[in-house]
């Protein structure tokens, strides 16, 4: 039970993993090019969207997270979740209002920090995301 709880940890951390650097690379990026009349309402789908997205991997991540910090114990997965505490801080600081702000309009300066400080939560998911590696290699050394 344990090691399929690991597989799935693993399973929604690398997805988040995987989705934060496209967002960061690919999505957020290209917000300067949407134009000033559409960037309200592409802005709010956007949001509504990507939620609809997030919202479970991002719950089942914490709550396996806590899980694991519970049933494996460990200083590995205590620094997971100050790494998840890291994001969601992140993601309640910045992100959020960011997203707020730009719903009203395109503004340079809010879509600057929104970039700039979701490179905080891109490297934080990758470490999360190596770490959850870290975690599957070790049950790979558990006695059934």
């Amino acid at each position: 039970m344990i090691a399929f709880l690991l597989y799935l940890h693993a399973f929604f951390t690398l997805f988040m993993t995987g989705l934060i650097w496209f967002v960061q690379l690919v999505h957020y990026p290209l917000f300067r090019d949407v134009g000033m009349k559409q960037f309200p309402h592409y802005e709010k789908r956007h949001c509504q969207n990507t939620g609809l997205l997030v919202g479970l991997p991002m719950m089942a991540e914490l709550l396996l997270a806590a899980f694991i910090v519970y049933q494996v114990g460990g200083i590995l997965p205590w620094i997971g979740i100050i790494l998840l505490f890291g994001i969601w801080a992140c993601t309640a600081i910045w992100q959020i209002p960011a997203h707020q702000k730009l719903e009203q309009g395109f503004d340079e300066s809010t879509w600057k920090t929104l970039v700039r400080t979701n490179w905080i939560r891109t490297i934080l998911w990758t470490f999360r995301g190596g770490l959850s590696l870290v975690f599957l290699e070790k049950i790979a050394h558990f006695p059934p």
